[in-house]
């Protein structure tokens, strides 16, 4: 199957459906490094208008990649129902266009389209879209999910609290939690990426994010982010797993270079279920999955299959989807220059990513960063902000500062995430919230001053949620 467009007078041909994806995608530094990029803009825009008059079902019916996640794709289409919802007679321009009318919202969510919805689609409707377009398209799209809280709901956006640590010192950790909990952030999860793959380490943050919650009944649920194998091993040696977390990339070579499979992430899902089984009481839902994806990671493990950065990206939430996730999140501009230039393509990925995870059913948040050697600043960062929260983001990053001292990159910060919610008139989850009021830290929809004495509290609430810990795994800590 060939494509071709001209455009003034210039005839173009692209000898298939992988080509002509990737030269009709943004300009990327990665598309770029990997050779498929369109050499020219003109080139780029014969390739949007070839690709805007190729049917839904031809893209359906012609599988980009023989591996297993492809296999899961086509397994998970609902295909009666892309029938029935008149997807499979569309084109990519058609189907741009029913995306950006007023209805499709409710029609999307009363129908269930997003099952109907493959993400070779996803990613070629977005290729035809401008930022605008992404941020409109993406807006009315609302995916709930349930796990200790309620995320998802329109007007609420969530806040991980990322309280990494060089040392992963517990009691570290649980203070600049506690920090961005006076800030009214974590309800999306207390989220700590661990320094060292230690099963111990890992099981005792575990530990101290629990007695911490159990401390202050805080609803909101906790996860560390070292690998499925590690997180398990911490599991069986007794340490609580809230959410189950796992970067993920859209092809099976790429998985297998993160050390997983697809059959891994259902074995470890159906492992956690269990063990909430084994607490009644303490969880609203079984979304117990937490991934994290980013444009570029398939290519730098030289595991891309020829395929451009915003279709593997959409295949990554392919794989996402199957597995129910409570949270998905975009780590936007965390991988380098190599593969995003600068903020202008920060910018493109990351309201690519949250329009496509939209579009497909995931509870989509972004990490809105970048590396200290990328050609991005703050305010560049602040302006992807405020386009991604008003496009409807469920979640953001919540980092001391705005500065990763573990991780060495540039976030946002507990302060920017509160900013948005004044800015949008936005909320925490509603049980989050109900816990912040109760506490005096939130009035009529504004963060207070909790005063000294509610100040004395929380610390000294912190203080015995570190004693909380089991004295053997306090042991292995910095903290007393």
């Amino acid at each position: 199957m060939t494509f071709r467009a001209t455009v003034r007078g210039t005839s173009y041909v692209f000898g298939d459906l992988a080509t002509l994806l990737a030269k009709a995608n943004e300009e990327k530094s990665g598309d770029q490094l990997a050779g498929i990029a369109a050499a020219t803009a003109t080139e780029r825009v014969a390739a949007k208008l070839a690709l805007a008059d190729v049917p839904l079902a031809d893209i359906l019916a012609t599988p980009l990649l023989d591996d297993a996640v492809t296999e899961l794709i086509l397994r998970e289409h609902d295909a009666a129902l892309f029938t029935d919802a008149g997807l499979a007679s569309l084109t990519v321009g058609e189907f741009r266009e029913l995306v950006l009318a007023p209805g499709f919202a409710t029609a999307w969510s009363e129908r269930g389209l997003a099952g109907a919805i493959t993400p070779e689609m996803a990613a070629a409707v977005a290729k035809l879209m401008s930022d605008k377009d992404l941020i409109v398209g993406a807006k009315p799209l609302r995916t709930v999910t349930r796990c200790r809280n309620t995320m998802g709901e329109a007007g609420v956006l969530g806040v991980r609290v990322q309280p990494n640590h060089p040392t992963d010192d517990v009691e570290g950790i649980l203070l600049s939690t506690l920090d961005g909990v006076l800030y009214g952030c974590g309800d999306a999860v207390l989220g700590v990426n661990p320094v060292t793959e230690s099963v111990a380490g890992v099981g005792a943050v575990l530990h101290g994010l629990q007695a911490l919650i159990r401390r202050f009944s805080l609803p909101t649920q906790t996860c560390v982010l070292a690998h499925i194998t590690t997180q398990l091993a911490a599991l069986a040696a007794g340490a609580p797993v809230d959410l189950l977390f796992q970067s993920i990339a859209g092809t099976e070579a790429a998985n297998r270079s993160f050390g997983i499979s697809l059959e891994m992430l259902a074995e470890g899902r159906e492992a956690v279920l269990a063990h909430h089984r084994e607490r009644p009481g303490e969880f609203l839902g079984d979304d117990v999955m937490y991934f994290e994806t980013g444009q570029g990671s398939a290519l730098s493990a030289d595991a891309h299959g020829g395929l451009d950065q915003l279709t593997v990206e959409a295949r990554a939430h392919g794989v996402a989807r199957a597995y129910a996730p409570f949270l998905v999140n975009s780590v936007v501009g965390f991988i380098g220059p190599e593969y995003l230039a600068d903020a202008r393509q920060i910018t493109r990925a990351g309201l690519e990513d949250h329009f496509i995870g939209k579009l497909l059913g995931l509870p989509m948040g972004i990490d809105v960063c970048y590396t200290n050697h990328v050609d991005a600043d703050q305010n560049t960062n602040d302006d992807l902000l405020v386009l991604l929260v008003a496009a409807g983001c469920n979640f953001v990053m919540g980092v001391p500062g705005a500065d990763d001292v573990m991780l060495s990159y540039q976030s946002t910060s507990y302060h920017d995430a509160a900013g948005m919610r004044d800015l949008f008139a936005l909320s925490p989850t509603p049980e989050y919230t109900a816990w912040l009021e109760s506490r005096g830290l939130l009035h009529a929809g504004r963060l207070a001053d909790p005063g000294p004495d509610v100040a004395a509290a929380l610390l000294a609430g912190l203080d015995q949620a570190v004693l909380d810990v089991p004295s053997p795994v306090r042991a292995l800590t910095n903290g007393r």
